[in-house]
């Protein structure tokens, strides 16, 4: 792996923000007035209504996607030419399934009803599988008479790049083309500007009465009491020789359960005593595993519908942090997968450097033609370090040193990114800047345009140094030291250890202050720090970087009424010049955030500041459709007898919104892993007050494993080991 330098970059002036957003995502119709549902495997998920149909508002990013393209954009059913009424809808609890139970409205002819309403009763049943969607209608008579009823699918596909569906405009497209195959069959096409051919094929059993390029048209004859089925495939043509009416419907529905249970298995199981917490648990991991994509490399969690379907580091790495205790399989596949596709030259264009991990990988045709720079775009700061830090809680936990010994490479590319080209002006912070006007101009994970600024609403120049990225910077120094010491390089793991200090030196001298009892922001192209109160503070003690008697002030100012809204901590505080509410990153509240600091909070044995944390957010997700955690939500203060504020176009779900839970169990009970020392352990574990007993399941370590009861007894927590195999010991410390 070769290494190309680059002369230093001049302070880059900040970004105009009287300018449209670079790749916003408009919210000319909020996700949360459409009640949509989500299916997906693989590279293909569906997004549609409560009816189960596509498209009925063409504002709504609703549809069928493969690979970032929209390939059906309608799916319309109606009863005799009237949309059925709606009697309830819902995903099943392991995410294989959607379901809806729908009837007939009053059926009129004048002033004469030819069919009273809810006469007939019928019963959608979807799911996706390789590529496809798959759709059952089941129609039951339950009238005394004989009845004949008109049933209408409208269809049709715009093929539409998913930035597209977001909001971005194009100047030119390629060419659509439809066919009718035979009396059961349908293809939609697409030739794309980037020569590349998109096609969506239609299959029904049995054939309809009526077919052409946009609508089939189905006459139900049923006696009373009589029902009928129908099937439909819609998606990527299907595999030669496979066989497409209700048989092979079934096959392919008991396999798409069969792959979710699978993935599940891996999983520590979760129970409790409190039934509403048990339900958002299982929400949490039917979302994770609904979203986690077996990619060549291992299973990867995609972060999230319908805007962010694809692998991104960051988000990958951080899901996998999480809920590594429960499933160390996500970890490996993370690190195989971001090490397969890490930079090994510079390619502004990408913001791409030798060493760095990617940020987002797109397959669709703007990211083809580079009418967006996110084909394979490197432009996070934070996913570098992150990658070398989860490579060594992964060895925490599972003891692969072939793992370890086969990702040293590409660990050590990193860290050499991170000393070099991360830190242009030798000032020992890692800092961002992007390498062309295209590229992101915030480049950590608080990346819209207007998330970095001074105490007085200033956006900060850059390059810029985000202060939680200092300290991913410092736990993977730590972690990768650790791993040198595993593998036999002394030197190199002392020299690692030597520059975690120094970072941790320079960091509190840099980013503390004393007037907010908080670290800075971040520091802006000048060295000036962004003296802004921000949750990015808490992320920092997650790592160890901080001074234990600064971490325990920061822990308290993120607790108070400036940063706390009763749901959550902010991403920035009440005080903040650009404070506000309703906005994606200054004011919100994000779980995945929130769980890192509470990991902080632990790692410093703050367990009295975990559990307000941890109560914010699951009282939160009670509220919530589905019982699901969603990207964010708004930041307004708690009221009583209120709902948290949704915001609109937050995505559900969202891979690391479903691990959070997770992380927040993990903080609360003190949980640690080590493979090395055969350990299982419980650090000062603390249950918050809607939990008195806690159940885990499976805990596997190495070849054994342990189920765990853990009981609450006002403020002291018993544990109690209801099962144990293998060389496994379980240590409780109080």
């Amino acid at each position: 792996m070769s290494f190309e330098t680059q002369p230093d970059t001049p302070p880059q002036p900040a970004p105009d923000e009287r300018q449209l957003p670079d790749f916003h995502i408009s919210a000319s119709v909020s996700l949360q007035e459409r009640q949509p549902h989500t299916l997906k495997h693989g590279d293909t998920f569906v997004v549609f209504d409560h009816r189960g149909d596509i498209g009925a508002d063409p504002r709504s990013p609703e549809g069928i996607y493969h690979l970032d393209t929209r390939i059906l954009s309608r799916l319309e059913l109606l009863l005799e030419g009237y949309p059925p009424l709606l009697l309830s809808s819902m995903n099943q609890d392991d995410n294989a399934v959607f379901t809806a139970d729908l009837s007939n409205p009053d059926l009129l002819a004048g002033d004469r009803i030819v069919l009273r309403r809810e006469q007939f009763h019928l019963h959608r049943l979807k799911f996706i599988w390789n590529g496809a969607c798959y759709e059952r209608l089941l129609l039951r008579n339950f009238s005394e008479e004989p009845c004949r009823l008109r049933l209408k699918l409208c269809f049709a596909a715009d093929f539409a790049d998913l930035f597209e569906v977001r909001g971005e405009k194009r100047a030119r497209r390629g060419t659509a083309s439809a066919h009718r195959d035979s009396v059961a069959a349908v293809t939609l096409r697409y030739l794309g500007l980037d020569d590349i051919e998109r096609v969506t094929t239609l299959n029904f059993d049995p054939a309809p009465q009526r077919l052409d390029t946009a609508t089939a048209e189905f006459e139900v004859n049923l006696q009373p009491h009589e029902s009928r089925r129908l099937f439909i495939r819609i998606g990527v043509p299907a595999p030669a020789g496979e066989a497409w009416n209700g048989l092979g419907f079934y096959r392919q529905m008991h396999a798409a359960r069969r792959a979710l249970r699978r993935s599940v298995g891996r999983a520590t199981r979760v129970n409790s005593s409190n039934s509403l917490f048990n339900e958002v648990m299982r929400r949490a991991v039917s979302d994770l595993y609904m979203l986690v994509t077996d990619t060549k490399q291992g299973p990867y969690p995609y972060a999230g519908t319908p805007w962010f379907s694809t692998p991104f580091g960051r988000d990958g790495i951080i899901t996998a942090l999480m809920t590594l205790w429960m499933d160390p399989g996500i970890a490996k596949g993370v690190l195989h997968f971001l090490a397969a596709t890490q930079a090994t030259r510079t390619e502004p264009e990408r913001d791409a450097e030798p060493g760095k991990i990617l940020h987002e990988m797109r397959h669709g045709e703007m990211a083809h033609l580079r009418e967006v720079p996110f084909e394979r775009y490197y432009g996070s700061v934070d996913a570098t370090p992150l990658f070398v830090l989860l490579l060594g809680e992964y060895f925490r936990r599972s003891g692969d040193l072939d793992t370890v010994r086969a990702l040293w490479p590409n660990a050590e590319a990193a860290l050499h990114w991170i000393d070099t080209l991360g830190d242009r002006d030798g000032d020992g912070f890692v800092e961002y800047y992007r390498m062309t006007d295209t590229g992101l101009a915030n480049q950590g994970w608080k990346d819209s345009q207007d998330a970095i600024f001074h105490q007085d609403g200033r956006a900060a120049r850059g390059p810029i140094a985000l202060c939680e990225v200092q300290g991913y910077v410092y736990g993977a120094k730590h972690c990768a030291s650790e791993l040198a010491a595993a593998l036999g390089l002394e030197a190199r793991s002392a020299e690692l250890r030597r520059q975690a200090e120094a970072l941790r030196q320079k960091f509190e001298a840099a980013f503390w202050c004393e007037e907010l009892s908080c670290y800075a922001l971040a520091l802006d192209g000048d060295k000036q720090p962004c003296r802004v109160i921000s949750s990015n503070a808490g992320q920092a003690l997650l790592s160890g970087i901080a001074d234990p008697r600064r971490a325990h002030r920061v822990a308290q100012t993120l607790l108070g009424h400036d940063c706390y809204s009763g749901w959550g901590i902010r991403t920035v505080a009440l005080s903040a010049q650009r404070y506000n509410p309703r906005s994606y990153h200054n004011g919100s509240v994000w779980p995945h955030d929130n769980a890192l600091i509470a990991l902080g909070f632990a790692r410093y044995g703050q367990k009295e500041a975990v559990l307000p944390v941890f109560k914010g957010l699951f009282d939160a997700a009670s509220y919530m459709d589905q019982r699901r955690l969603p990207e964010l939500f708004c930041g307004f203060p708690r009221r009583r007898r209120n709902a948290p504020t949704q915001y609109p176009v937050a995505c559900a779900p969202q891979a690391w919104a479903s691990a959070a839970m997770m992380a927040l169990l993990q903080a609360s009970t003190g949980l640690e892993m080590r493979a090395g020392a055969g350990e299982i352990s419980f650090n000062r574990p603390q249950l918050p007050d809607f939990l008195d007993e806690l159940c885990l399941h499976g805990l596997r370590l190495g070849d054994g494993s342990a189920d765990v009861m853990l009981r609450r007894h006002g403020e002291d927590v018993a544990v109690t080991v209801t099962a144990l195999s293998g060389e496994v010991k379980v240590v409780v410390r109080y």
